[in-house]
């Protein structure tokens, strides 16, 4: 097996590192440039350069050169924030947007420079809402196709979309009705189809988001709560959702769509997980390698596209977001 980092966000434990496939682990704190016990949010790696990595956190965004085994906390205005989203485009990977939320308040940050520069976007976010108090943004996708589209999710405060490369946002009324949102992709297809995960059910578009259709996930899929939506890199019609019971719940799976949404099948898991599966993410220069973990930290492998997984035998804290990169 070549070299291969795996990378956990967790609540509590920062990052989690292992460079010999599972085998062993490795608590990134202090010693390794990130403050001690960090909630860790959102995992990005840089889409041409995978051991340049960011992980949000309760402390503003980290960055690594070294694929995780070490850490810098860039001065930036995302240092009194609580970072809950992260992406980077895929092609022009300068473009970088960053969302903010509990405890803090709910923004969007976006830097055209790599990170070294941010900027302050007003898209509307309301300054409390219910079940969470101050909202965060749960998810960022720009779109793969028209790069100046960009759709953001906020949990609890709805969809918002930009058609001018994130200088200005539209919120998304009616349509979608549940403004608990989880997550938010585009897969290029065709067709190409944006999906907003909210915590109930899954909305497809498309037509760019003129109309939009329900996917009827309590017809169709073995439980209705659906958390984090994943489109492999170079597989265009392929979709992973990972889904549970509820919050943080007892049991859970992982779906996947190879058709853009239209049919679903539920991968087996050799051991239940003990709470709602969390994140999914596949190597980005191996897309058959993918991780997928539990709310309460069971995390799984697969080395054949999701056909069949097995567990690890590490299991840890909240987990919220994961990365396969080479090493």
């Amino acid at each position: 097996m070549d070299k291969m980092v795996m990378l956990v966000g967790t609540i509590g434990q920062g990052v989690m590192r292992s460079a010999d496939h599972g085998e062993s682990w490795q608590r990134i704190g202090i010693y390794q440039g990130m403050h001690s016990d960090a909630m860790v949010r959102t995992l990005a790696h840089h889409p041409h350069r995978p051991e340049v990595v960011y992980a949000g956190t309760d402390k503003g965004l980290y960055r690594s050169d070294n694929a995780g085994e070490s850490w810098e906390h860039p001065d930036s205005p995302l240092s009194p924030y609580a970072v809950w989203a992260l992406t980077i485009d895929s092609q022009q990977p300068e473009n970088m947007l960053a969302g903010t939320g509990t405890p803090n308040r709910s923004t969007l940050f976006q830097s055209g420079d790599g990170g070294q520069t941010w900027e302050e976007r007003q898209a509307a976010i309301a300054d409390e809402c219910p079940n969470v108090g101050i909202p965060r943004v749960t998810g960022i996708a720009i779109d793969p196709v028209d790069r100046g589209h960009i759709w953001m999710g906020i949990e609890v405060d709805g969809v918002r979309h930009s058609s001018d490369g994130g200088q200005t946002w539209e919120t998304i009324n009616g349509a979608i009705p549940n403004p608990d949102v989880h997550s938010v992709t585009v897969a290029p297809g065709p067709p190409k189809t944006i999906f907003v995960v909210v915590n109930n059910e899954v909305y497809t578009s498309t037509d760019d988001g003129a109309t939009w259709t329900a996917l009827r996930i309590r017809e169709t899929f073995p439980w209705s709560y659906p958390r984090s939506i994943f489109v492999p890199p170079d597989q265009p019609q392929t979709v992973f959702l990972t889904i549970g019971d509820t919050t943080p719940g007892r049991i859970g799976t992982v779906m996947r769509s190879k058709d853009v949404g239209k049919t679903w099948e539920s991968l087996p898991l050799p051991t239940p997980p003990n709470s709602a599966m969390w994140s999914v993410h596949a190597r980005p220069d191996a897309p058959d390698v993918m991780l997928a973990g539990s709310r309460y930290g069971y995390l799984y492998r697969s080395d054949d596209g999701g056909d069949t997984w097995h567990k690890l035998w590490r299991e840890l804290s909240e987990i919220n977001s994961l990365l396969a990169i080479p090493a």
